[in-house]
């Protein structure tokens, strides 16, 4: 038996073995989460991705492709890559930000926002979190879709139940005294 047949035997191994931790982990992570079922399965989606990628790698390495060879080939991958979303960048940040707003979770579906612009008054309930946006439902019932990536850029307020805005809160607090 060759070496290069061993290594390929333990990256096997070594594959299943972490593709079961993986899941097991990521089991537990995600289903601490109060998220869609899609949400989930897409962030299971491209972790395993990244898991496979990587075994591939190695394993391309073990059989005898040259780092450099490598290198080019995924320098010229990437760069097709690259080129091809150039118009649609904002399709990976969209998903990058929603993997981001998984994790880091600082919102959730139900809770009431302001996200703040001085053009549009944007309060509403939080009704969708899916991989590209956030759909908002407005006091008088229109659905606002507002992208990920905005979503982390802008500041968001979450407010409490009891009151309906931050400006109406602070319009009451401001209303002139009646006269006695």
């Amino acid at each position: 038996m060759s070496w290069q047949f061993i290594v390929f035997l333990a990256l096997i191994v070594a594959f299943v073995i972490t593709y079961r931790a993986l899941t097991y982990f990521m089991g537990r992570w995600v289903n601490t989460k109060d998220v869609p079922v899609q949400r989930k399965a897409l962030v299971r989606k491209i972790l395993r991705a990244v898991h496979g990628g990587g075994y591939m790698i190695a394993a391309g390495l073990t059989f005898g492709v040259e780092y450099g060879e490598f290198t080019v080939f995924l320098s010229s991958l990437f760069a097709v890559i690259g080129i091809a979303l150039f118009a649609q960048w904002s399709i990976l940040s969209n998903l990058t930000a929603s993997i981001i707003i998984f994790f880091q979770c600082p919102y959730r579906i139900g809770d009431r926002v302001r996200i703040v612009n001085s053009d549009f008054d944007m309060t509403g309930v939080i009704e969708e979190i899916s991989s590209f946006h956030v759909m908002i439902r407005h006091d008088d019932g229109d659905l606002m879709t507002f992208p990920n990536t905005l979503m982390l850029q802008t500041p968001v307020i979450k407010l409490t139940r009891d009151r309906t805005s931050v400006v109406n809160r602070f319009d009451h607090d401001l209303k002139p005294s009646d006269p006695a």
